[in-house]
């Protein structure tokens, strides 16, 4: 028998060095998808956030109305017609379209014309308005709430409402002569 001894070379034949350098690239690869998935998930939840406040934005009424003018058309007893125009100031972040304002408590009535208008942010638009005053009633110190339909930037109608002084307003200035020249013809008509 031959003394040949045999040597197992166990650096080269180890399979041990292969499976650690797999198992390091496996590491480094599932290190690389978690980082990646953070970020992506963080950007999500960004890009979420930023779209639910847009919604919220685009959601949003805030605006602000005054009487801006009116014109006489008639008056009856102590009754006075008039057409007006009613300001609205878009105060909120997104345009909206104003489809409809009315208003009504003892002694005045308004009602829009039916024209629809466009607001942007910060814009003012005039809407045109038929108004009935009764004079003895009608500028008292309370004012009148105006219930206004308005489209939002998200294509949903909503429904708000603003108070609206009309003693001292441009509408009370309009039907001031008016109302003084009813009053005068009922006093003369009460002396015969």
């Amino acid at each position: 028998m031959s003394a040949e001894h045999h040597v197992i070379d166990l650096v080269e034949n180890d399979p041990q060095p292969a499976r650690l350098a797999a198992s390091r690239t496996w590491n480094v690869r599932l290190v690389a998808a978690f980082a990646v998935g953070i970020v992506l998930g963080g950007a999500g939840v960004g890009v979420l956030r930023s779209s639910r406040e847009e919604r919220q934005r685009n959601a949003a009424v805030s605006l602000v109305a005054f009487p801006a003018s009116s014109g006489s058309l008639g008056a009856d007893t102590d009754v006075v017609q008039m057409d007006g125009q009613l300001a609205v100031i878009n105060a909120g972040p997104a345009p909206i379209t104003v489809k409809s304002a009315t208003g009504q408590r003892p002694g005045v009535q308004v009602q829009d014309t039916g024209q629809s208008r466009l607001v942007r942010p910060g814009g003012t638009t005039w809407i045109s308005v038929k108004l009935r005053i009764e004079c003895a009633l009608a500028f008292e110190s309370e004012p009148l709430s105006i219930r206004f339909s308005v489209e939002t930037a998200d294509r949903q109608v909503r429904e708000v409402s603003y108070p609206v002084a009309v003693a001292g307003s441009a509408w009370h200035q309009g039907a001031e002569r008016p109302c003084t020249i009813l009053a005068d013809l009922a006093r003369r008509h009460g002396q015969r």
